[in-house]
């Protein structure tokens, strides 16, 4: 099939790879334009390399790219990692239309953090969904979805990169499959089930130990590696990453005060939460790295008995 990829970075680019090796054509490559300063756009730079058309446009809504998509002459559209809104008539001119990935199970979870806010709530299961894109935010007809388990420890880095990511190319050679064979079924989502949530980010990580112990796991969690959940020591932002949480089950077994470090080796630190402890595998200094617990709390002067959040 003849294909017009819409999409950016590396999920951008693992998509089109994807098709590229099974044999599909790629008739352009639609980007968005890269921030001054900013890294060089792995999709842009995958697709120039390949000689493929790329076009690097300030929106999708003008006459410059409803004009180039007509030129691809594409059988669909793939919209792989997409911040540019798409209106109808740029999504309508492929033979078969667009489809387009979003990574939680539609309708719950729209929005740009669909990873972290399942994580962060304590879900035991997310996934993807392949839809059709309207001119709503994620709510277009269901063509393809795919489920995974969040585990115990899962952070929003194992459950995107080791799953949603392999699933997410795969799910939309398979869905791009069906729509052009005429073989798929578009599901209306569901709005009594629908959540919207915006960004997760340093205002939406900030650790609260007097949280309950579950709570601040998830929140760790669904901010590993990026934006990185924080709490403070002195006024200055300590981030934690790597959290396993350890419950209490019996009156009187909670150690230290709420945010006490209680506990700090090479290995991990504690830290008391309402509930139990967090253990925390390492952490990053406004002006340090990722370390190790115990290299951290030599360079920040910190020692057991420490309380966090001040």
């Amino acid at each position: 099939m003849k294909i017009a990829i819409i999409g950016q970075q590396d999920f951008g680019k693992a998509v089109l790879e994807a098709f590229l090796a099974r044999g599909d054509t790629v008739g352009a490559v639609f980007c968005a334009p890269e921030k001054e300063g900013a890294k060089p756009d792995p999709l842009r730079t995958a697709a120039q390399e390949k000689g493929l058309k790329v076009l690097q446009l300030p929106n999708l809504k003008g006459p410059e790219a409803l004009q180039a998509m007509r030129d691809c002459n594409a059988d669909i559209g793939i919209m792989a990692y997409v911040l540019q809104f798409a209106p109808q008539e740029f999504v309508n001119i492929p033979k078969h239309g667009t489809i387009q990935y979003h990574p939680s199970l539609l309708p719950k979870y729209r929005g740009p953090s669909s990873i972290n806010w399942p994580i962060s709530l304590g879900e035991k299961k997310t996934g993807l969904t392949i839809f059709r894109p309207n001119d709503g935010l994620d709510e277009g007809p269901v063509v393809l979805q795919k489920e995974t388990e969040i585990g115990e420890n899962d952070t929003i880095g194992t459950v995107y990169f080791d799953r949603l990511f392999p699933m997410g190319v795969k799910a939309m050679l398979e869905a791009a499959d069906l729509v052009v064979a005429g073989k798929h079924k578009e599901v209306v989502q569901d709005e009594s089930q629908a959540t919207y949530e915006g960004w997760f980010r340093a205002n939406e990580s900030k650790i609260n130990f007097h949280g309950h112990v579950s709570r601040v796991h998830d929140l760790i969690r669904a901010a590993d590696p990026a934006p990185g959940a924080w709490t403070t020591l002195n006024g200055k932002k300590v981030q934690l990453f790597g959290s396993k949480k350890h419950l209490v089950r019996t009156f009187g077994a909670v150690k230290g005060k709420v945010g006490e470090i209680t506990e700090i080796t090479d290995a991990s630190m504690r830290i008391t939460c309402q509930g139990g402890q967090i253990e925390v595998a390492k952490v990053k200094g406004e002006e340090t790295k990722k370390i190790s617990p115990a290299e951290w709390a030599k360079g920040a002067g910190v020692a057991v008995g420490t309380i966090l959040g001040s």
